[in-house]
């Protein structure tokens, strides 16, 4: 039998055959899991050998290092880790994706999981219908679990037979005998075949694969998992392409862990395989006593010690030098400093949401972001009042017209961010906090709106040369001073969990607030009747303190949507 174009396609179909069973189990484990996984990686990361406990923990249970990777770097993005706290999760991860081959390994080759497959979709199938999320969740994962087993069984079966392909093992031996130059050369294959496949698991399926049915020997599968270490540091890379320098940073970071461990591994690569297989002799009379055929699948097994052994060592290896890998990452990706003058999302935007939670706590430190830009604007209104320097005062009209467009923007974006989020399933508790957020933003980007209706205002009295008297002067500073509190208090609250909001002090700030305008207003009148100023100041002085009202109203709104009161 040649190896031809239907052949290729069916070996590529089963491979993504496995790779969707994969996928199915991984986002079902994680949606059973829900926020705890959140609470594990806030609570376990204080120190590093915590934190790589918790890389392989998570691992472990999602069945996916991307998977895990990804989330770090999504919460690195939403400010819950460190890059310190991330790098230790990142080398935990390494460890906990090494169960996968084992797995393979143990029960793939030698027991005829895939004649079970039908019975337990048979089980889970039922379970997609329920109502409650949990069950649905846990549908996903027997049926992820069936398929994904079906897969590596078409898998088995599109691997082409050496008896009657002998061609393809005499090309593969003709790259054999070059020493390191060849192990370099199946480190560099194996890391293709993953960044094309994006899954370290799949890659070590199809490695497995190969080296059950014959078609690659020991060191070529040794070879080439070492590239798959490598490969899989793409996915999160990618994801931290759109996001912030603390992404990024712990992206970079997994990338030079895994490229140092390979490199090391590369220059003493015979005399680590000597080592696996002198290990394999205490391994294997140990594992022989509760199995009663190790023989049949040897190479598998030592694959897998081999894959755990190195991850194992090289995290040993690395993890007191995490410092060190952060201050290089940070030099890598060195940060542009205060970039509030330009349009950016900060915390969302990785392009992937692995959990509701991970998503809303993304968008949660958004509007914190974006609740202090407002506050910066509405600061620079006092000090465009004083400002007589006409220089400095143009550059202060620029900035509160680019800051008007920039909250216009963010509004926008974060907005649509949400209306992705809530296209998942939501409970109820997520979904209120999403009315919250869209009822925030709203009021945030009607402050921006309001802070630019005044430097206009502002701005015509420049040009009609008007003048404030000094009763008017400091009654409008007395009402900023106000509206400072009030808005301090709101980001405050946005930045503390939702259910912790001052709301009574934020209700006495704003009756301050209405009883300042309430004054400036009786007393407004009453000079307009005296004469103690012209019509012209008294409308502009009239729109200053009333906007500020407004924008204290606003300022309430957030406070209230964040305490639920929407």
């Amino acid at each position: 039998m040649e190896f031809g174009i239907i052949e290729s396609l069916n070996l590529l179909g089963a491979l993504g055959f496995f790779i969707f069973g994969m996928k199915i189990m991984s986002e079902g484990i994680q949606k059973a899991a829900g926020n705890k996984l959140r609470q594990i990686l806030s609570s376990m990361t204080r120190n590093r050998v915590l934190g790589v406990f918790t890389g392989f923990l998570i691992t472990l249970l999602i069945q996916s290092s991307s998977a895990t990777t990804v989330m770090v770097v999504s919460f690195a993005n939403a400010g819950l880790l460190s890059l310190i706290e991330s790098i230790g999760v990142i080398m935990g991860a390494n460890i906990g994706t090494t169960v996968t081959a084992w797995l393979i390994s143990f029960f793939g080759f030698k027991i005829k999981i895939s004649s079970f497959a039908l019975p337990i979709i048979a089980i889970g199938f039922p379970m997609m219908f329920a109502k409650r999320g949990t069950l649905k969740s846990f549908a996903e994962v027997l049926i992820g679990f069936a398929l994904l087993f079906l897969g590596l069984d078409a898998l088995k079966g599109a691997v082409p037979d050496l008896n009657q392909n002998p061609e393809v093992l005499s090309f593969l031996a003709t790259f054999t005998d070059y020493g390191i130059l060849s192990t370099i050369l199946f480190v560099l294959v194996g890391t293709v075949i993953t960044i094309i496949i994006q899954s370290s698991s799949a890659a070590m399926a199809l490695t497995l694969t190969l080296l059950y049915t014959d078609v690659i020997t020991f060191e070529i599968a040794a070879a080439m998992v070492l590239g798959e270490n490598i490969g899989t540091t793409i996915t999160a890379n990618l994801a931290a392409i759109v996001a912030n320098v603390h992404a990024k940073r712990a992206a970079r970071a997994h990338l030079i862990f895994n490229v140092f461990g390979v490199v090391w591994m590369t220059l003493s690569f015979p005399f680590f395989i000597d080592l696996i297989k002198w290990l394999w002799i205490p391994f294997q009379e140990g594992l022989s006593s509760v199995m009663s055929d190790v023989s049949s699948s040897q190479e598998e097994l030592q694959l897998s010690l081999f894959h755990t052994v190195f991850n194992i060592i090289n995290t040993l290896l690395m993890v007191g030098f995490v410092p060190m890998i952060a201050r290089i990452v940070i030099k890598m990706v060195p940060s542009k400093g205060d970039l509030d003058e330009e349009f950016h999302l900060e915390y969302i935007g990785t392009g992937m949401m692995l959990t509701t939670e991970a998503a809303i706590l993304e968008a949660k430190k958004e509007i914190t972001k974006f609740g202090k830009l407002t506050k910066k604007m509405v600061g620079f209104i006092p000090k465009l009042l004083v400002e007589t320097d006409q220089k400095l005062f143009k550059k202060l009209l620029a900035r509160i017209r680019k800051y008007e467009e920039i909250t216009d923007r963010i509004e926008s974006e974060v907005s649509n961010y949400l209306a992705k989020v809530s296209e998942g399933e939501l409970n109820s508790s997520a979904s209120e906090r999403i009315r919250s957020m869209l009822s925030i933003i709203n009021d945030l980007e009607r402050i921006g709106d309001v802070c630019y209706q005044m430097s206009k205002a502002i701005e015509r009295k420049s040009e009609k040369k008007i003048w404030f008297t000094p009763e008017q002067r400091q009654n409008l500073q007395e009402m900023f001073v106000k509206v400072d509190a009030a808005i301090t208090l709101m980001i405050t609250n946005l930045d503390n969990d939702y259910d912790k909001v001052d709301i009574e002090k934020a209700h006495e700030l704003e009756k301050d607030i209405n009883k300042l305008r309430n004054r400036y207003r009786k007393e407004h009148l009453i000079s307009i009747e005296q004469g103690e100023y012209n019509f012209s100041s008294g409308i502009i002085y009239n729109d200053l303190f009333s906007s500020a009202e407004r924008i204290g109203d606003h300022i309430m709104n957030v406070s209230e949507a964040v305490n639920g009161e929407i």
